[in-house]
């Protein structure tokens, strides 16, 4: 063993250096009990060498010094332990403690909602889930209504088009910068009135000082004859990256078709989670399915999910967020049985609202849906567990004379990541708003049909969980027809007031709706206000929660279809910032 020369006596060793100024303890500590414990092997020392490989070994004196130096570096290190644990006992400085957080202003960008195209029937064979279709009934016709607010006194700039960006209607140009601070200005609005639409539309407004424009637009499909034959109307919703749809069906002669519109300019990779009556359904194909921007893909439920008599889906995207309906149509034998676009509800929560639900007679549901092949056609309430627990959901149905009671007794469990459908057979006829509360979040939509004879032509429609009403909501109305407002107030009295949008792009006078507590009110749209068609309203709503949809018919037809109000515009929206390191 070679022994190597320690530093000499009275030369500071490594260890010894001060600390550099503003350097914390603890990092100065470290660097002499490294030095320390490696003193024995370094080779800094001023020993002399005897060749190569070889050291002087040290004297006396020399070797009384390197024990000084290592007790010296044992009281060094001790101090520093000490100084260590003494400096964490002290308070921390002011820097590092979290200050409240701030409000950070989110910078208002464009409203976009994504129509859906017409309902087409499917063709071919092929393998796969990917759809193909073949053209619709030479009577089908289907339509855009859109309808955009002012703001400080002008229209947003705004527009509808295809999916590709042709066939442009500019609703309103661009007025540049608006004044931050305006007088108030006299309620207008920029109007698309039955637009006819061949394809997927986009309805775009762009913001106006920095606040989200009040925009909605809605479409809506009939045909006389054909597969397709009944109503479906949807209204334009704007893209999300999570997003749930109840309603679906698979069975023989229920065909379900999944359209994810991505009218982003980013790529969205969108994955599927399938659900029902017997628990969620692994279905090879349903994860990573690319959408390009500014395209539509297709996914037959049927090919990731079979003989599925409800089906609710759940849609995530990563990437571009993408627009997701479902076109649901219905086949018994040769009959045509509906057509519908389910749009998603809210999201899961411990209590959803579905308005708008009209219910036929009783007794000629009950003999209808006796027969075989009808079972579908009577009304219900779909309840879907997202979570691992069952939930135990109390479900309440208000009519325009107060709550009617449920013939199954109104408390049912729903099981946990599944599908469970509750009938509402036997309740009696009207339109109801549906209250459905539980300790467990779920999602819940309504059927309900139209038409009481076997072998004569019916239709379907879903109604999802919709929000509460709030100020200033966009409603279009899409012309033709039976068309309804349809308002349902919870516990406790509510004040509606709607104001009609006409043609001529003028907000009308306001009319106003007191709705008792535990009711549903139900008013007809006048086909004209003031001499002009009306293709809206503005609704804004006070007092306790109240909720709000379209319901439409076809005069001498068994046509019903509905639509959900979509959330108001929200203001300058704000993020909390929080400060401190």
């Amino acid at each position: 063993m070679h022994e190597q020369t320690p530093a000499p006596a009275g030369k500071p060793a490594p260890a010894e250096k001060p600390a550099p100024a503003g350097k914390p303890a603890a990092a100065v500590t470290e660097v002499p009990a490294s030095a320390s414990a490696a003193g024995g092997a370094g080779t800094g020392g001023s020993g002399k060498t005897t060749g190569s490989g070889a050291t002087a070994r040290p004297t006396g004196r020399t070797r009384t010094a390197a024990v000084a130096g290592v007790a010296a570096g044992a009281i060094i290190l001790a101090g520093a332990t000490a100084l260590v644990a003494a400096g964490s006992m002290l308070p921390l400085p002011e820097s590092s403690k979290s200050l409240p957080p701030a409000a950070a202003a989110v910078p208002a960008g464009a409203s976009v909602g994504v129509c859906p195209g017409p309902a087409r029937l499917l063709e071919g064979t092929e393998a796969g889930t990917d759809a193909q279709f073949r053209p619709e009934s030479a009577t089908a016709v289907t339509t855009v209504t859109a309808a955009v607010l002012s703001a400080g006194g002008v229209v947003p700039g705004s527009r509808l088009a295809r999916l590709d960006g042709t066939g442009a209607v500019e609703i309103a140009k661009d007025p540049g910068a608006a004044p931050a601070t305006a007088p108030p200005q006299e309620l207008r609005a920029g109007v698309v009135a039955d637009k006819a639409a061949d394809q997927v539309g986009v309805l775009s407004a762009n913001a106006v000082a920095n606040q989200n424009a009040s925009a909605a637009a809605a479409m809506k499909y009939t045909a006389g004859d054909g597969d397709l034959q009944g109503s479906a109307a949807a209204s334009c919703a704007q893209p999300s990256n999570d997003q749930w749809l109840a309603g679906a069906g698979t069975t023989v002669g229920r065909t379900s078709v999944l359209a994810l519109t991505n009218a982003s300019s980013t790529p969205a990779t969108v994955s599927l989670e399938l659900f029902g009556p017997g628990g969620q359904i692994q279905a090879p194909g349903s994860r990573g399915l690319l959408v390009a921007p500014g395209t539509t893909r297709s996914v037959v439920l049927a090919g990731l999910a079979a003989n599925q008599a409800q089906l609710s889906v759940h849609v995530r995207s990563a990437g571009g967020p993408v627009a997701a309906s479902i076109q649901q149509s219905v086949l018994r034998g040769l009959t045509p049985g509906g057509v519908d676009f389910i749009a998603p509800g809210t999201a899961p929560a411990v209590r959803q609202v579905v308005t708008g639900v009209d219910i036929q007679d009783p007794a000629g549901i009950s003999a209808l849906t006796a027969r075989p092949g009808y079972e579908d056609a009577g009304p219900s309430l779909q309840l879907t567990v997202p979570g691992a627990s069952d939930a135990v959901v109390e479900i309440k149905l208000y009519g325009r004379d107060g709550q009617k009671a449920l013939p199954s007794g109104g408390v049912v469990t729903a099981k946990a990541g599944a599908v469970t459908e509750v009938s509402l057979a036997g309740v009696p006829a009207g339109q109801y708003t549906i209250a459905a509360s539980s300790d467990v979040s779920f999602i819940a939509a309504a059927r309900m049909s139209r038409g009481l004879q076997p072998g004569q032509a019916s239709d379907v429609a879903w109604v999802p969980s919709g929000v509460r009403l709030g100020s200033q909501h966009v409603v279009p109305v899409p012309k033709g027809g039976l068309r309804q407002l349809v308002f349902g107030a919870l516990d406790t009295r509510a004040t509606i007031t709607y104001a009609p949008i006409t043609a001529d792009g003028k907000v009308r006078a306001a009319a106003t709706a007191d709705i008792a507590g535990g009711t549903t009110a139900a008013i007809a749209i006048p086909e004209k206000a003031e001499e002009s068609e009306v293709v809206g309203y503005v609704v804004s709503a006070s007092g306790d929660a109240a909720y709000g949809a379209v319901l439409l018919g076809q005069d001498g037809r068994n046509d019903v279809s509905a639509l959900a109000f979509l959330p108001a515009a929200a203001g300058q929206e704000t993020v909390p910032v929080r400060l401190g390191y």
